[in-house]
């Protein structure tokens, strides 16, 4: 057993690593199923524990919104991506598409704490430099803005955005030469924590790596060692994690996959340049992952070898489930990528390319849990995740109880020894944190069953205990209410609302609380469909709309 409450009682703070993968799906690395070569990864979940039920928001800003301050979305500032704000949500409280002034932030606690703070990476949560990371506690930060980037070069990933902006310390900078993101973030944070080592602080350093997010790009020796690979296809590649999901016991032997995108294409319906192309497209995603692992591995090593290891919580996740949509679909997107980028065959994976891996494959990153990245169902909102306490080894420990990322601030505020975060805070009125620690789950302890509710783009879910309500809209959903016991149906299979209407009538009474307290105001479907992103999923002719 992992004895992490212990931590709190110790004279030293432990430093804080949280380091945050970019729509990795649930299964893709080594420790949750994947073939994907992870070594790194997968010793850290090893002598850790894998936490097997760990959840996000559907989409990335409102999952680092909740993450850096332990409140729901819709209160800090992200009730809907900046990107994707609806006219009748402009100007509603907690939608101001910017980390807002309601919410101390866990830099800024940790800082004031006695911490030295860095940031690298993906911020997604405001633009400007008075939105920046050096303005909300980090004292040394490079921070791309928006939500995604080439990995290669200042170029963005929508047509009506198209620079990237990079800000250092507050800053807007220019990239440097042969910059390649995983390992340049990888670069700067070492640099951040190795120039203060002689003060004798903590650290808190947040490494939101952008990998492995679209456009796929990795460095070239990545691209060449998975030539030959993924061409078997989507079904057995699926099939093969599986079985090692099962073996791994991350789930049960009686679990099987949902996959409910029936209208897309099989493997054998696929041309056979249609199947290349699609091979090509894993093998890069694939090289992304491996990348990201590399980097990892270097930045603990690193890390053992300067002595600093030993007293680091390392926290491990994945931002939302796997990204199987399609972003040729949003806003003047289509014609800009096929303008503007050498999308080749040749060039796949390269500079100046811009290609994803789309839907069939989002599915088998998110094996076995149905959909993916903008949904609240399992697939969208279940995210790989591992944690490694200081001088602990538990020999890779699953933990199988429900941690939501809003209980990762108040968590690692207990390991530092922060007894409550109480408003005013720094001269400004600010809520008070929803999420909990989770230090005493690791320690098996029984905990208070807890509503959480999830809504982003018109799309609804509340869970409690082992029940599950979800509303997804047509195709992707029935259009209305669905139950699921998820201890029975992990996956989403079997909607049984018809079978218990009064279990029904009692989450939706828990919905109607969640959205009273949080002031959610719902997409409506029918409107924000016109953004295409999430409503629109496309395999070569093949959609579902």
């Amino acid at each position: 057993m992992l004895a992490a409450a212990s931590l709190v009682h110790a004279t030293e703070k432990p430093n804080i690593l949280l380091i945050v993968a970019d729509d990795l799906g649930y299964s893709d690395i080594g420790a949750f199923g994947s073939e994907i070569p992870t070594p790194n990864l997968d010793e850290l979940a090893f002598e850790g524990v894998r936490l097997t039920s760990f959840h996000t928001a559907p989409t990335c800003s409102p999952t680092r919104a909740m993450l850096l301050t332990g409140i729901d979305s819709h209160q800090a500032g992200l009730g809907n991506m900046a990107e994707l704000l609806t006219a009748e949500q402009k100007g509603q409280p907690g939608y101001e598409g910017y980390l807002n002034n309601s919410v101390a932030t866990l830099p800024e606690v940790l800082r004031d704490n006695g911490y030295n703070t860095y940031m690298v990476g993906k911020w997604h949560l405001g633009g400007t430099e008075e939105r920046s990371p050096a303005a909300r506690g980090f004292d040394k930060s490079f921070a791309l803005m928006q939500g995604g980037a080439s990995h290669f070069d200042n170029r963005a990933i929508m047509a009506g955005d198209p620079i990237a902006t990079y800000r250092d310390n507050g800053k807007i900078v220019d990239l440097p030469k042969d910059f390649f993101s995983t390992d340049f973030y990888t670069d700067q944070v070492m640099s951040y924590i190795g120039d203060d080592l002689e003060q004798k602080k903590p650290f808190f350093a947040y490494v939101a790596y952008t990998a492995p997010h679209w456009p796929l790009h990795a460095p070239e020796e990545y691209l060449k060692k998975y030539e030959g690979h993924y061409e078997e296809g989507y079904e057995q590649v699926r099939q093969a994690r599986l079985k090692r999901m099962r073996e791994l016991d991350i789930i049960d032997s009686s679990v099987t996959e949902n996959t409910p995108l029936k209208q897309l294409p099989r493997w054998n319906e696929l041309t056979d340049e249609q199947r290349k192309i699609e091979t090509r497209r894993m093998q890069i995603y694939a090289a992304m992952v491996d990348n990201l692992d590399h980097n990892i591995g270097r930045l603990l090593q690193w890390l053992d070898q300067k002595g600093e290891l030993d007293n680091t919580v390392v926290l491990f996740m994945s931002d939302n489930g796997a990204d199987g949509n399609s972003p040729a679909t949003g806003p003047g997107n289509y014609d800009w990528i096929t303008n503007d980028f050498d999308n080749s065959y040749e060039n796949m994976g390269r500079v100046n390319s811009y290609v994803w891996y789309g839907a069939q494959w989002g599915q088998v990153s998110a094996t076995p849990f149905p959909l993916f990245k903008g949904f609240p169902s399992e697939g969208g909102i279940t995210a790989p995740a591992i944690i490694r306490m200081p001088k602990q080894n538990t020999g890779g420990e699953i933990n199988r109880q429900f941690i939501h990322v809003m209980d990762v601030m108040p968590t690692f505020l207990e390991m530092a020894g922060v007894k409550e975060v109480s408003s005013p805070y720094n001269g400004r009125d600010v809520r008070n944190i929803q999420g909990r620690s989770f230090l005493p789950v690791l320690n098996n302890k029984p905990i208070e069953e807890r509503a959480i509710g999830w809504e982003l783009f018109g799309r609804l879910a509340l869970s409690k205990g082992d029940w599950k309500i979800r509303w997804l809209d047509k195709p992707y959903g029935k259009g209305e209410w669905e139950l699921f016991n998820l201890k029975k149906d992990p996956t989403e299979r079997y909607d049984i609302s018809q079978e218990n209407p009064k279990k029904l009538a009692e989450m939706l009474n828990e919905w109607n609380s969640y959205v009273k307290e949080n002031g959610v105001f719902p997409s409506d479907p029918d409107k924000i469909k016109k953004i295409g992103y999430s409503f629109k999923t496309c395999v070569f002719e093949h959609c579902v709309q």
